[in-house]
This record gives C-alpha cells, structure tokens and sequence, in this order.
C-alpha cells in the first residue's frame, strides 16, 4: 500500500510539474493511439457500411471470423508484423521497424476488428424502414447508408472508445516492432514494463496512474461530444 500511495503522489508531482520526459511519452502515446484509431475507422467505417449492406456467400462466417479477432494477442500481431518489416521481410526496405509507424501499423490491425465489428453491430439494429424509407424518396444506396450511419453515430462513437483504449494500453505490439527506444518509440506501457524490471516500483506505478487518468480524460471528452 505503501507503493501505491507514493506511485500517486509522484504521478501528481510529475503531472503537476510537467516532467518533461512524462509529458513527452504521454503526448507520444496520445498520438499513436489517436492515429491508429483514426486510421482505423477510414478503414472500417466504409467496410462495415458494404460488409452490413451487401449479400454474398460466407458473410455470417466472415462476422463469426472478425467477432473471433476481438481477442487475437497483440504480441502476436507484433510477431507479424516484425515479420514484414524486419529487413528479410517483404517490406524491410521501407525502413519502419523499431519506429512510431511500426506501432500505428500494429495497433491498426489490432482494433480494426474490434471497431469493424461494433459497427457492423450497431448497423444491424436499425429499422430497415429507415434505409427503405430513404429509397423511396430516391437516395442513391451510398446516401441511404449515410442515413443508417447517421442512426448508429453514438455507436460508432462507442466503437471509437473501445479502440482507442485497446491501442493506448497494448503493450506487446510497442515491445516487438516499437524497441521502446528512448525519446523515439517510447509510450507509456513500454515504460511502465522497462521501470518495473529496474524495480523503479514507484515510478511504474506513476505511470500506470497516469495512463488510467489519460484514458479517463479522452473517455469524459469523447461522451460529450457524443451528448452534444
């Protein structure tokens, strides 16, 4: 108990002192999360939209394949794609291993199911009438979908939560194909798990605080806008 209370005395120091080593892996990890979740709904928005509106064969088993995605390890993901970017990999030129967009590639693959699924979710609960309904008062297919969307935007909003805090506080992805370089591919989780194996208890334990008060403050921000 000791620990945990200088951990949160130290993580008010640092958050009140702008450490500026805290505050730049903090800012760090803000931005990888946001790109990934960012790139990610590009992505899967317009995919869940075709996936949800279209008939073809094996379009239950392809949802039963994404529903299964939810819970793939990310180290597994990272192990993948360490695979493609390491310099025997197909896209070892490109020079990305042990950088930010290794990361930002990793933490795509991990939410997309995951955002792709909790839209494909919210999609089919709409009445039918309102795409019908759209239809009939000539809206191409593409402005009829916009309609159904706009239905499920706290949904989708919800799937934007649930993203971005699968990416801020995976760790195995940042490990592999990050290198938790100091001052580059650095985030919050990679230095909580380099702090803890130099038994720097509290500092880790700061960190942890501090990655739970920025995933609260996002959270807090992204439902008022959504009631808004």
């Amino acid at each position: 108990m000791t620990e945990l209370w200088d951990g949160f005395l130290q993580a008010l120091q640092l958050i009140v002192s702008f450490d500026r080593e805290v505050m730049e892996i903090a800012g760090r990890s803000l931005w990888i999360a946001a790109t990934s979740c960012t790139i990610a709904m590009l992505i899967c928005l317009p995919l869940g939209c075709l996936i949800h509106f279209r008939s073809f064969p094996g379009k239950r088993l392809l949802i039963s394949v994404i529903q299964t995605l939810y819970s793939i390890p990310t180290v597994l993901i990272g192990l993948l794609v360490f695979l493609f970017i390491s310099n025997a990999g197909p896209l070892g030129g490109l020079g990305l291993l042990f950088s930010p967009a290794a990361i930002i590639i990793g933490q795509v693959i991990l939410i997309s199911p995951i955002m792709l699924g909790l839209i494909i979710s919210a999609l089919s609960g709409v009445d039918k009438m309102v795409t019908e309904t759209a239809l009939s008062l000539g809206a191409t297919r593409v402005q009829a979908a916009i309609v159904s969307v706009r239905e499920v935007r706290y949904a989708i909003v919800t799937a934007l939560i649930m993203g971005f805090g699968r990416a801020i506080s995976e760790i195995g992805i940042a490990l592999i194909v990050g290198g938790n370089i100091a001052g580059y591919s650095r985030t919050i989780t990679t230095a909580i798990s380099l702090e803890t194996q130099r038994g720097n208890l509290e500092l880790a334990i700061a960190l942890g605080i501090i990655l739970v008060f920025i995933a609260l403050v996002i959270n807090i921000g992204l439902h008022w806008l959504q009631r808004k």
